[in-house]
């Protein structure tokens, strides 16, 4: 079944957004991933409410792992997050580092068709994250 969605009504559209900026994730083992993201990747702790859940942020985003509630399985299609990179070379530096941390590599660096640099690894969780520059955003 397809979903079409058209502008219907005289409804104006709201004022513009500004990005896609918080991801939650259901993880298994919160602490590992707690570790990967702030010990490996930088991330501050911006909340914890509880024993479950811990909010991180790297400036100007918001990542919310959450302590799954039981097997992780239902609809969810999520292929990977990304973490976006201010230089090309960046990303062979940060491929170097969590390579030497140990970091389940899915990947090599390379460059894409669009200027785009990238590789893909693995949180402990198995989640996909993507160190990539991307130069219509590297900047901002």
């Amino acid at each position: 079944m397809t979903t079409r969605y058209a502008l219907s009504g005289n409804a104006p559209r709201p004022p513009r957004h500004r990005g896609m900026r918080h991801v939650a994730l259901f993880v298994r083992d919160l602490e590992a991933c707690e570790r990967f993201y702030v010990e490996l990747l930088g991330m501050e702790v911006e909340w914890r409410p509880d024993a479950d859940n811990v909010y991180l942020c790297s400036g100007n985003d918001n990542l919310a792992l959450h302590r799954a509630p039981g097997p992780l399985d239902g609809p969810q299609r999520l292929d990977h997050i990304g973490f976006i990179l201010e230089r090309p070379e960046d990303v062979d530096a940060w491929y170097h580092f969590l390579q030497a941390q140990g970091v389940s590599m899915k990947t090599a660096p390379r460059t894409h068709r669009d200027g785009a640099r990238s590789f893909y690894c693995l949180d402990p969780d198995g989640t996909t994250v993507q160190m990539i520059h991307h130069p219509p955003i590297a900047a901002r």
